[in-house]
């Protein structure tokens, strides 16, 4: 009998990277790879990969756990994923992070941005909208997670400190600056005022290359100088750091080792996250067919060419499993320990769990009880250890400080091209839209950022 050159794995809702229509999508194996193959009447067949590891693709289904949902929905589900955003009724995870864009306004015109921005895109938001903003995610989520201050260039907002200080009074877990990095390089004044933010506070830093070449291609310029400027002044007074990278095969994946030694470094920097680029809003000097890079791709780069995290310390995240990856260090007495492998994947789906087998490494047990335990029991450290086991940075370990954490994320927002309405449904990245409406990152950047909503309109019209 015949037999096709792949192995049938399972069936799903995509898009056509053509005219976002909805379409029958087919998981399939084929030479060690998994591709999403789908027919779209008008525009044809079209094959992507999307992860170069089968057995972790297949892993990812027993990270599942119950939904988290919001407190309260905006939508009825009407037309169905992804054309009900939202949140609507059936969308399957509350905000884990949310994003405020108080800006459109930027000082760079970045090849690649998600939101278009430049000197002279769209305006800034006024502090009222903004605070009506920061209200309904506290509406919708009574204690946020994270909420992260985008744009836009935030940096350049007007009332940017007055927006801060409507924050710091709502019941917000924890605040994020999204910055390219230029104010905080050039003013120490305006470091020392956002240091005193703190706790609960940090830098979320764009920092992609060590490279002119990838920078002038991604970023439009040369930011090298600037990149070490802020972080010389961000270490000066320790603000808590994240760098954010953005990948894309060919250009920077290289050099991922190398950004987590050098963070490792930097004595403000809590970790590094690791974003395959999205193809959405302006994308200059990108070719989808061979530019792209799947999660499974960076999580494999990252161990190939660091020797801290080994397969068991690069976990999928719960709460969407498709889309995150996260591993935890803990940088002690100049060493670094990895610290995911030692948490029993099983009890990251009960929250009331996250066990630490001290057993497995006499080195990292003897340093851990004397980090975590007051002097009580390995129960009392243990204890401790619960609330840093997430993707989210919240720590209220009594002798550890987040300084002694260090963490890797890999957060891939999916588009047109790998769309997955199951990790849709899951997504936990979120915006805060113009109309007060909060929209997952990857839909929105599809279908409701500004003049797409236009073209979203027309789409439903016809179903």
């Amino acid at each position: 009998m015949p037999v096709r050159k792949y192995t049938y794995y399972d069936f799903t809702l995509s898009l056509c990277p053509q005219c976002l229509k909805r379409v029958d999508a087919k998981i399939v194996f084929e030479k060690g790879n998994v591709y999403m193959l789908k027919r779209c009447k008008e525009h044809g067949n079209s094959k992507v990969l999307i992860a170069d590891d089968i057995e972790y693709y297949k892993n990812i289904r027993n990270y599942n756990k119950p939904s988290e949902t919001p407190y309260k929905f905006h939508k009825k589900t009407h037309y169905g994923c992804p054309y009900d955003c939202g949140l609507c009724t059936d969308h399957e995870q509350h905000s884990c992070l949310t994003i405020v864009e108080i800006t459109d306004r930027c000082n760079l015109t970045c090849p690649t941005c998600y939101a278009g921005s430049s000197p002279t895109y769209g305006r800034h938001r006024t502090l009222e909208e903004v605070k009506k903003m920061l209200d309904t995610i506290v509406e919708y989520e009574k204690e946020p997670d994270v909420v992260q201050i985008s744009g836009g260039e935030p940096t350049l907002h007007p009332q940017f400190f007055e927006i801060l200080d409507y924050a710091k009074t709502l019941p917000i877990r924890h605040i994020m600056i999204n910055t390219n990095g230029i104010r905080i390089a050039k003013e120490k004044d305006f470091v020392a005022r956002l240091k005193t933010y703190t706790p609960d506070f940090e830098i979320y830093l764009q920092f992609d290359s060590f490279e002119n070449t990838v920078l002038k291609k991604m970023r439009g310029a040369d930011l090298r100088s600037i990149r070490e400027a802020a972080l010389e002044n961000l270490n000066e007074v320790n603000l808590s750091t994240t760098l954010v990278v953005t990948i894309q095969k060919g250009e920077n994946d290289h050099e991922m080792g190398k950004i987590i030694d050098y963070a490792l470094q930097q004595q403000c920097v809590r970790g590094v996250t690791f974003q395959p680029t999205q193809v959405a809003g302006r994308l200059e000097n990108f070719d989808t067919s061979t530019d792209r890079i799947t999660l499974t791709e960076v999580r494999r780069k990252i161990m190939e060419q660091t020797d801290i995290f080994n397969p068991d310390d690069l976990l999928p995240v719960p709460c969407n499993p498709d889309a995150l990856v996260m591993g935890y260090a803990l940088k002690l007495a100049g060493e670094v320990f990895p610290l995911t492998r030692y948490i029993n994947p099983n009890d990251l789906l009960d929250n009331s769990k996250n066990t630490i087998v001290y057993e497995q490494d006499e080195v990292l047990h003897g340093k851990m009880i004397e980090l975590f335990s007051t002097g009580n029991s390995v129960e009392t450290a243990e204890e401790n250890l619960k609330s840093i086991m997430c993707c989210l940075p919240h720590i209220d370990a009594p002798n550890l400080g987040y300084d002694n954490l260090f963490r890797v994320i890999i957060m891939q927002f999916i588009d047109a091209y790998n769309f997955d309405v199951r990790a849709v449904k899951k997504s936990c990245v979120h915006i805060v839209d113009k109309d007060y409406s909060i929209i997952p990152f990857e839909t929105m950047n599809l279908f409701y950022r500004d003049d797409k909503k236009e073209y979203l309109n027309e789409l439903l019209k016809e179903m």
